[in-house]
């Protein structure tokens, strides 16, 4: 943008003073107003323009630096050294009333511009150039300044030198004008022949070379009619002299031209090489025809034309030489370019010959134009066997008319490129598969043709499909896995035909955690495999048996119309009965066990967006009916199964949001002493009052607690509550209380348990020896050794230990005596039939006289009659809980309970 505003302002600057130039010429040329209005004209005119042209070069010099600046400068003072000296003699021509002699005092400011502008041209900065090119360019300036010298000679100095024989120092001055613009011609050519003429200064230097020749022909005019006593102020000389400062005006005002990728100066340019031969066949031609005209030598005309002979064969033999030289580099360039091209040629053909791929070149009807040695390498073959016959037909059919294809695919399109994979047959008779790929180089020159690079890929192919398999099969049986397995299933359902079926099988085997515990995992794998096995024999061979991780597995079986009914039934029958064949191993024999579970596609909901995954779902749920019913059985999925397990889930949730909000509460049932019919303590019990379903009973809420883990924060809250509860029980009441709670399995599964027991106690204040802990049999079960190390710990810390629903499990005399335990509670299944003569009876009497003969406390849960209460009381049982005294109640009933007594009574279940 900034470019083009400059390149306008200069543009109107061209026309101004193309204007002025115009005006100031006709004004003089025609004489207008008589002598004294073209004098008044000219010397203020001619005066006004140096100035303007001096400050103009000026001020370009100061937006410069270096050299430029102090060239621009220099021919700026030249000009004011001419404005100074025209303003002087216009002065004393003024004074005197008529011309100033010549020469005369203003003179001293023209030749001063004679001296700097000549000075101020050689300043400026030019191209850097070699010595030759320096020499050279030195050569081409003298031979043009012999010419400009021989044609000034004959046109202006010989007739100055002819007129002005009486007057020494008016010739030399008269000489000294049309000399210096010679020189300074001669030095803006030099300048020019060294750049193209678009380069950035070319335009400024030849304004200035076009402002001095005017200068040149108005001083040789000068100087001639000012020896004659004929030159008069405001004559058409003066034009000359005001062109030439216009036209340096303009230089100075021109903007340099941008500078542009390539266009760098060159001396080896047309204009360069050509402008002497000009300069010296214009010189000839002028000396010619003087001497037509004249009929006379001259001795200066002579020695110039020698000189100017004795510059051409200079030339000559410096160009003669440059040219020797570039032939030798020239040379030199072939020799190394074609060593280059060689090499290159031979690390092609080494490259193709052992490159990996095998290159061929074909016609569009696949006749073979070339053939890689490199193919012998990959295929077997010699190059010669495929030489000149057509490729299609030395492939197999299929993977012939598939080239065939491609290459008319390609052929239409010139540079068009394709892949395709095929097989190929080695010279051994192995099938091998291959990558081609083929690309039209018809219009290239020097192939003509398409090219097929083909490559071995049967070892990427064989990986590929082994890594695809482990993809998609187990490591361990080589069953297919859970992706492939659902994708078989989709499948089947996409496929499923009216009156078809597709049935999943969930396989999870029971008791395979206790082989891999008890033989290690080495053998819980062969296990693994072998049940593989035994699966594989029992379906039939279109079914797909899958193993999904660890012990469980599945088979999808699908049924065509018209087929056996029950078919999946029978599958499911096979494989119980094969898997209850104990399985060898090397130390014993392992007996396992499954669980199966059935879903059928014709039980899917309408609308089931992802028809596989529900199938797999259900069956999913079907097997854990069948697990829940105690193994090696099937059970098919029912649509039940789904809103169970549904709002188990929602239970789940807002058991946990329970939590949170605190929705929970502790109901106490008191434990009486038979002996005195006194409440010494109560069970802490919870209680969940649902927001939207009422109350929910501990049986099902109490097993998702255990299965989800959540009866840890259960447990610890119960804990916490029912100690405060006693302490603030014991402050009112001023009687001890003894607060028994339950502790899962879980809670014994974190190591933390004594931790926790230890701080409520410290927190709420609670007597150690007023905690009873009551844990069910399979604590003293499971991971014995840590159990009893948590039971040690808490014995430490002085609470109670007692043994809940005791005689339902599997606890031995050698647990009870090992186990620090201080309470034993008869299960209510042995309670409820006591008054008869029953084997309950004598169980319920064993397990009283059991804890008086370890010195154990027993407590009977369940009492609902006074006869089981007669009953227990003969045996000697130490405390009893039950409906007969109290269900459990709030906080505040437990409380009278605890200071008006528990009366008996039948109270309802």
């Amino acid at each position: 943008m900034a470019a083009s505003s400059e390149a306008r302002r200069w543009y109107a600057a061209c026309a101004l003073i193309g204007a002025l130039v115009a005006v100031f010429a006709v004004v003089l040329g025609a004489g207008l107003g008589g002598d004294g209005v073209t004098k008044a004209v000219s010397d203020v005119g001619l005066c006004a323009v140096a100035v303007c042209g001096a400050v103009t070069c000026l001020a370009r010099a100061r937006a410069l630096r270096g050299r430029a600046r102090a060239g621009w400068a220099l021919i700026g003072l030249g000009l004011l050294s001419w404005g100074a000296g025209d303003g002087v003699w216009s002065v004393l021509e003024l004074a005197r009333g008529e011309d100033q002699p010549f020469p005369s005092t203003g003179d001293i400011g023209y030749l001063g511009m004679t001296l700097l502008t000549p000075i101020g041209l050689l300043v400026l900065p030019s191209r850097a150039q070699g010595a030759a090119n320096r020499f050279r360019s030195v050569i081409d300036g003298l031979m043009i300044a012999c010419s400009l010298v021989l044609i000034a000679w004959i046109f202006g100095i010989s007739p100055l030198l002819e007129q002005g024989r009486d007057s020494g120092l008016a010739l030399y001055i008269g000489l000294a004008y049309p000399l210096g613009d010679v020189v300074t011609i001669t030095i803006v050519l030099y300048m020019l022949a060294q750049q193209r003429r678009n380069g950035r200064t070319f335009g400024q230097l030849a304004l200035v070379g076009a402002g001095i020749s005017a200068f040149a022909v108005s001083d040789i005019t000068y100087g001639y009619l000012s020896l004659t006593d004929q030159y008069s102020s405001g004559g058409p000389t003066d034009i000359g002299w005001f062109a030439g400062f216009a036209l340096i005006l303009l230089a100075a005002v021109k903007p340099p031209a941008p500078v542009r990728d390539g266009e760098a100066g060159d001396n080896g340019q047309p204009v360069g090489i050509l402008l002497p031969y000009v300069a010296v066949l214009a010189a000839l031609l002028t000396s010619v025809v003087w001497y037509a005209k004249t009929g006379h030598s001259n001795l200066f005309v002579a020695y110039t034309r020698s000189a100017l002979i004795l510059l051409i064969v200079g030339r000559q033999l410096l160009t003669m030489r440059e040219n020797r030289n570039l032939t030798r580099t020239l040379e030199a360039r072939v020799a190394d370019r074609t060593a280059e091209l060689f090499a290159s040629e031979q690390r092609f053909h080494a490259l193709v010959q052992h490159s990996s791929d095998v290159v061929t070149v074909v016609s569009p009807e696949a006749d073979v134009l070339y053939q890689s040695e490199s193919v012998q390498r990959v295929f077997g073959y010699p190059a010669r066997v495929f030489t000149g016959r057509r490729l299609t037909k030395m492939l197999d059919p299929e993977s012939g008319i598939r080239l065939a294809q491609a290459l008319r695919q390609v052929a239409g399109r010139p540079y068009a490129t394709t892949v395709l994979e095929l097989v190929v047959r080695h010279h051994d008779g192995r099938e091998r598969q291959a990558e081609m790929t083929i690309t039209n180089l018809l219009s290239d020159p020097s192939v003509a043709g398409l090219v097929l690079n083909t490559r071995d890929i049967s070892e990427r192919k064989e990986l590929q499909d082994q890594l695809v398999h482990e993809a998609y099969h187990d490591a361990l049986t080589q069953l297919a896995n859970r992706a492939l397995f659902r994708e078989r299933v989709s499948e089947a359902l996409r496929e499923r035909a009216d009156g078809g079926e597709v049935t999943v099988l969930f396989l999870d085997l029971d008791g395979f955690k206790e082989v891999n515990d008890s033989l290690g995992h080495l053998a819980g794998d062969q296990l693994l495999v072998q049940v593989a096995d035994r699966l594989r024999a029992s379906v039939r061979s279109a079914d797909v048996v899958a193993r999904f991780g660890g012990d469980e597995f599945a088979v999808l079986i699908t049924t065509a119309p018209g087929g056996v009914p029950g078919e999946a039934e029978q599958v499911a029958q096979r494989i119980i009965e094969a898997l209850d064949t104990p399985f060898g191993s090397e130390s014993r024999d392992i007996h396992v066990q499954a669980s199966i579970g059935l879903a059928a596609a014709g039980m899917l909901a309408d609308g089931e967006a992802d028809g596989a995954e529900q199938l797999m779902r259900n069956a999913d749920l079907a097997m854990y009916k069948a697990k829940s019913a105690g193994g090696s059985v099937y059970a098919m999925y029912d649509p039940e199964m789904l809103s169970v397990l549904v709002a188990r889930l929602e239970l789940e949730a807002d058991l946990r949001l329970a939590l949170e909000r605190q929705q929970l509460r502790l109901h106490y049932q008191p434990t009486v002493d038979l002996a005195t019919g006194e409440v010494i303590g109560f069970e802490a019990l919870a209680r969940w009052a649902h927001p939207s379903r009422g109350l929910i009973p501990p049986a099902e809420f109490i097993p998702i607690a255990e299965a989800t883990g959540l009866i840890v924060p259960l447990g610890r809250w119960v804990l916490r509550e029912a100690c405060r509860q006693a302490v603030t029980w014991a402050r009112d009441g001023g009687r001890p209380v003894k607060m028994a709670v339950n502790v899962s399995v879980r809670q014994f599964d974190r190591a933390d348990l004594v931790d926790v027991v230890a701080g409520i106690l410290a927190e709420t204040g609670m007597p150690a020896d007023r905690l009873c802990l009551e844990m069910t049999e399979s604590v003293l079960m499971t991971d014995t050794d840590d159990n009893l190390e948590q039971l040690v710990r808490l014995k430490a810390l002085g609470v109670t230990l007692a043994i809940d629903d005791f005689g339902t499990g599997y606890s031995s005399l050698a647990y009870l005596r090992r186990f620090p335990v201080d309470t034993l509670k008869i299960d209510r299944s042995f309670v409820e039939r006591l008054g008869a003569l029953t084997d309950d009876t004598a169980l319920a009497d064993t397990i009283v006289q059991l804890g008086k003969s370890l010195g154990m406390d027993t407590v009977a849960e369940g009492i609902e009659e006074f006869g089981q209460l007669a009953a227990l009381r003969e045996m000697g049982c130490h405390f009893a809980q039950g409906y007969y005294f109290s269900r459990p109640v709030p906080a505040d009933e437990a409380g009278r309970l605890l200071t008006e007594g528990a009366e008996p009574t039948r109270a309802p279940r």
